[in-house]
């Protein structure tokens, strides 16, 4: 029971990796604080994994707005005495294309999500952060590092790596509190965006699933993709006292396709 009384912020919980994070602090030991932009996608998570609510709370929030950020954080600290950690899950990675057809208007929405969402979140989170010490866990991608030549998303690749390198300076302006700040980082992960690009592609080349999976599996050293649960168990880590002495650090989960 790696974060027994302990107490995690979720944000950005739907039925993937948010929902697989906060499954995890639940079946770790701690009490998890949820937080999406979609009440009814929070209502139905904290429905499956805490039925009698003991253990859980949730806030629609829209990371883009400050003060949303600041009552997730608040309502963390009402119900459960604090923040020992927060897990940044939110994202938004729908917006695809490169730079020649770029809308570098749409590139400010990714980034202002991504990026800076993100930043305001862990600034809500600090006060409360800071009392204790804790865990800033950030969700990058292997785009940031290694683009994909099935996809692109050139501008959710690039506020992630962004967010990766603000890492390091965070790292360095928390760790004084005992604030660690880790990223993992995540290749093809089995789970609901990749199911549905894998179902997609085979239904427009008319070729089986698993044909367009084993494109897939084939580069990597492990035969199969990680899934967004092992994911969640790296975050999970991140966020406990098993990762104590470690900070400033990015964890790639992706069955060793790419390694650094």
């Amino acid at each position: 029971m790696t974060l027994r009384d302990r107490t995690v912020i979720v944000s950005g919980v739907g039925p993937g990796l948010g929902h697989q994070v906060a499954a995890a602090v639940l079946r770790d030991g701690g009490n998890v604080v949820l937080g999406a932009r979609t009440e009814a996608n929070l209502a139905a998570c904290a429905g499956r994994i805490d039925p009698e609510g003991r253990r859980s709370a949730h806030l629609a929030t829209d990371i883009t707005d400050e003060g949303r950020c600041e009552a997730l954080a608040a309502l963390a600290v009402a119900r459960f005495g604090g923040i020992d950690a927060v897990v940044h899950v939110a994202a938004y990675d729908s917006h695809f294309g490169g730079l020649e057809d770029a809308d570098f208007g749409a590139w400010r929405d990714v980034l202002d999500v991504n990026l800076l969402g993100t930043l305001r979140m862990t600034r809500a989170c600090l006060p409360a952060l800071k009392k204790r010490g804790g865990s800033v866990v950030l969700i990058g991608t292997q785009s940031a590092v290694a683009a994909p030549s099935e996809v692109r998303q050139a501008a959710y690749a690039a506020s992630k790596g962004a967010l990766t390198s603000a890492m390091y300076s965070l790292a360095r302006e928390l760790g004084p509190y005992r604030i660690r700040v880790n990223t993992v980082v995540p290749g093809w992960m089995w789970g609901p965006p990749v199911q549905g690009y894998v179902r997609y592609t085979a239904e427009t080349e008319g070729t089986p699933e698993s044909e367009v999976l084993g494109r897939l599996t084939g580069r990597m050293a492990l035969p199969e993709l990680a899934t967004d649960a092992d994911v969640a168990d790296a975050a999970v880590f991140l966020a406990s006292d098993h990762a104590r002495a470690i900070t400033g650090q990015s964890l790639l989960v992706n069955a060793g396709e790419l390694m650094r």
